[in-house]
């Protein structure tokens, strides 16, 4: 059974259709239903030899966090398609059989789910599976309450040596790309990541997010895959219709103008400066194209190396390029400190609510190029890029953060982060107060012009980086072990504080930490660096303390009903921590508990007559100790 055609939600809503938000949008006719087995269970622990597990299964806890990993295997005849990026998709050939694997972490309760899938087109540069986009955002996409699915496209991901099939022959020795070996290319790949979306969004029979409904689907790839999702939405989504946004990450070339999907690229300042797979082919926003570049940033980041090293170690048995402990090849420190996962995290809420009611995500400056061919990124005396989405690192940096490095293999992606040392630093920021108030200023401003979350301060580089500056002074010997122990213990906790958005707990364990720094490191300018740093992040948990509560939005409509007037009343909870939201008009009162962020109070109050004057309804919502309210007008109305 296929499910019926395509709507474009976003695209009608554009030209003035009334949609109604968080309608799913079915599968088109050209996309079958594929058959899907599953949940495969695991037979040994994640790191046994035996390989019994998924692939890359994750090591976050997230059982603690409500969540649920599984495995599926999607099965079915898959469309051969010649895709050239810039016309509709041509089929070569159909009926060919395909068998590969999805991966779905999701919330457990359907109440915390907030109805968005994230689905990672997996990354093969490497010849295996790599989920870069859940390395670098799945704090985020967890907090938030999204589903998130990998989808093994590509034939290098099973059939390579150190592919699937290879890794564990008894797990996933029956899973083919090539059917039966006749497909010796990458045609059946778009194909594929339709149908893997079309059963994870409207299942014909096992449904890989067991409880939940998917209301969106939003496809994301980084690097490699941003070029294959470049091909994908250019050339067969305009045909499969089965994704309700795509964002490029690190690549993507130009669009076409007539796409009815929304795309948002999000690019590095490595990305850039290269043109890696058309990143610097620009082309000005639009109702449904959005572009950032994010300044000082690198294609392979440091979150990625560190993030995703760990799981690299235990199941391919060798470490990314610059990760700690490892020979260090480039001629820089690799991996760029500017976290542009908390630009990317902001970007898939932005495209969540795009294609749920309408709204257009910020546009932002790009990065500054200079002039003359071959266009250059333009530096400041300290060589660090201009332009762009700015963040505290960036503008008030403790690194030089680059896009730009050298040396061999991966090093012309990973960017560098060269340390500064103390007596530098000391110079640039004699004040620590002062060094303070500018990291805020500058987190505030992103803040407020949508490039990061009011959350900002659950971020885990805040935390890291104080780890991180402390083991460089222990290893040069200017902070000593046990002391620098103490402070990383105390930076630790702190994260996990502010992951839960505790951040009177984070703040006190900061606190400590800055104490320790202040009185424990006897090294002059160790200390200094220490308290300034720790100072920096009591200022921003203390921002998002204060911008992180309840903020709620409200509509009114009058309507009539058997002949008498009622007000409608929506209020939506816009915050990032639940909220009590009382609902007032001159005809009553409703008081809902516990609404969650994203999710909507209603009630409909009867004027008790057929006439209704012109009013307001007032909504307030409270939480976390703060409040938000909301007047909003309706008109006068007569039912008789």
């Amino acid at each position: 059974m296929s499910a019926p055609p395509v709507r474009r939600p976003l695209a009608l809503a554009l030209a003035g259709v009334l949609v109604l938000a968080g309608t799913a949008l079915p599968a088109s006719a050209a996309v079958p239903d594929p058959v899907v087995t599953g949940p495969v269970p695991a037979t040994t622990a994640p790191g046994d030899p035996a390989h019994g597990y998924p692939f890359l299964a994750t090591d976050y806890d997230l059982a603690a966090r409500g969540y649920v990993e599984e495995e599926f295997f999607v099965e079915g005849e898959a469309t051969r398609y010649q895709a050239d990026g810039v016309t509709d998709a041509t089929v070569l050939s159909t009926g060919h059989a395909f068998r590969t694997r999805v991966v779905v972490r999701r919330p457990v309760d359907p109440a915390t789910f907030n109805g968005t899938v994230i689905a990672e087109w997996y990354n093969v540069s490497n010849q295996w599976d790599q989920e870069v986009d859940w390395f670098q955002t799945h704090e985020h996409l967890v907090r938030e309450g999204y589903a998130w699915v990998g989808v093994s496209a590509q034939r290098a991901g099973v059939h390579s040596p150190t592919g699937l099939r290879a890794w564990n022959p008894e797990r996933y020795g029956t899973l083919d790309l090539t059917d039966g070996g006749t497909v010796t290319d990458d045609t059946l790949s778009w194909d594929v990541f339709s149908q893997a979306v079309a059963a994870v969004r409207d299942p014909a029979g096992t449904a890989p997010l067991g409880p939940l409904e998917a209301e969106r689907v939003v496809a994301t790839g980084h690097s490699q895959s941003a070029g294959r999702l470049w091909s994908y939405v250019n050339s067969v989504d305009p045909l499969a219709g089965v994704v309700d946004a795509v964002v490029l990450h690190g690549g993507g070339g130009l669009l076409r103008d007539d796409l009815e999907t929304p795309v948002f690229k999000i690019n590095s300042e490595t990305d850039v400066a290269i043109d890696l797979l058309g990143a610097a082919q620009r082309q000005p926003d639009t109702d449904l194209r959005r572009t950032w570049e994010v300044a000082g940033a690198s294609h392979g980041d440091w979150k990625l190396i560190t993030d995703y090293g760990r799981l690299r170690i235990r199941d391919v048995g060798s470490a990314p390029g610059g990760y700690p402990g490892t020979p260090q090849t480039c001629e820089e420190p690799s991996g760029s400190r500017v976290p542009q996962h908390l630009v990317q995290a902001s970007v898939y809420d932005h495209v969540a609510a795009w294609v749920a009611d309408g709204t257009t995500p910020p546009s932002a400056a790009p990065i500054t190029l200079s002039d003359q061919a071959p266009r250059q990124v333009v530096r400041d005396e300290r060589g660090l890029g201009l332009g762009g989405v700015r963040l505290a690192q960036q503008d008030v940096p403790t690194r030089i953060n680059s896009g730009a490095n050298a040396g061999p293999g991966f090093c012309f992606l990973d960017g560098g982060s060269r340390p500064v040392d103390d007596a530098t630093l000391a110079a640039w920021y004699p004040d620590v107060e002062d060094y303070r108030d500018a990291v805020v200023a500058s987190t505030r401003a992103a803040v407020e012009a949508g490039f990061v979350g009011a959350d900002v301060a659950a971020d885990p580089s805040w935390y890291t980086d104080v780890v991180d500056l402390v083991d460089e002074r222990v290893a040069a010997g200017t902070v000593e072990p046990e002391a620098g122990a103490q402070v990383q213990v105390r930076m630790r906790r702190a994260l996990e504080a502010a992951d839960r958005r505790d951040w009177d707990a984070a703040q006190t364990l900061v606190q400590d930490a800055l104490a320790l720094g202040s009185t424990a490191i006897e090294d002059a300018g160790a200390s200094a660096s220490v308290v300034r740093s720790t100072t920096a992040v009591l200022g921003v948990l203390a921002l998002s303390a204060a911008l992180d509560g309840p903020d709620v939005s409200a509509t009114a409509a009058p309507r009539c009903l058997a002949g008498r007037a009622y007000v409608a009343v929506r209020a939506t909870n816009d915050g990032a921590v639940p909220a009590d939201v009382t609902l007032s008009t001159p005809f009553g009162e409703r008081t809902v508990a516990g609404v969650a962020p994203g999710a909507s109070a209603y009630q409909s109050f009867s004027a008790r007559s057929a006439t209704l004057d012109a009013g307001s309804a007032l909504v307030t919502a409270t939480g976390d100790g703060r409040s938000s309210s909301d007047d909003v007008a309706y008109p006068a109305l007569d039912c008789g």
